[in-house]
């Protein structure tokens, strides 16, 4: 009986493990982005990622001070991009970009994209992916 009673405890702590550590790998967006502090970034693509729970593509932006910062920005899931008619062939390295949609909250480098075109206009996303 004793130790029934340790092996459900060890089970259970490792459940609350496991959830919060899902539960921290899948946000909400307002938690980790202000819709209020909304951007619009030009770049030079590096490099895209497309892996669960979302799709992500990284960009190099030249600041005002002529100084690079390396961006990151968030799309929907694989599935949701799918049926807008992505694919890993979308997106390519040294695409030059224009990307709008919302900053993080924490201030770091990246962004919840919800448009993006290309320079030349070709518009590859509208009101995208909030999660």
């Amino acid at each position: 009986m004793k130790y029934t009673n340790y092996g459900r405890g060890l089970l259970f702590g490792a459940a609350l493990l496991l959830g919060a550590a899902a539960a921290q790998a899948h946000h909400s967006f307002p938690a980790q982005y202000d819709i209020n502090k909304p951007a619009t970034l030009t770049g030079l693509v590096t490099k895209v990622d497309w892996r669960n729970p979302h799709v992500y593509f990284f960009m190099d932006v030249t600041n005002p001070d002529g100084s690079v910062t390396e961006w990151s920005f968030e799309l929907a899931n694989v599935s949701a991009m799918r049926g807008r008619g992505w694919d890993r062939d979308t997106l390519q390295e040294g695409d030059l970009l224009e990307v709008s949609g919302s900053l993080a909250r924490d201030g770091s480098p990246l962004l919840n994209a919800t448009d993006i075109k290309r320079v030349d206009g070709e518009q590859l996303l509208t009101s995208g992916s909030r999660l």
